[in-house]
């Protein structure tokens, strides 16, 4: 009978284990998918700011052609 009950203790644990790792995952899942769309929001919002970046904006700048004019 006491193997019995420690079988079945045991079954009971790996249930509430389960259980706990099931609820963990489904957390997990949620969370990724609320990162993916922060993700695409974040990509669009660049997008969107590279195109009003005005042309040549990412150009390298010469300091010579920022020299004022009396040099």
């Amino acid at each position: 009978m006491d193997s019995t009950r420690t079988t079945d203790q045991r079954l009971t644990d790996l249930e509430v284990k389960a259980s706990f790792t099931e609820d963990l995952l489904d957390q997990l899942n949620l969370t990724i998918y609320q990162q993916q769309q922060q993700i695409d929001r974040l990509v669009r919002q660049v997008g969107q700011l590279r195109q009003q970046m005005p042309e040549g904006g990412g150009a390298a700048r010469n300091l010579r052609d920022e020299l004022p004019p009396h040099y």
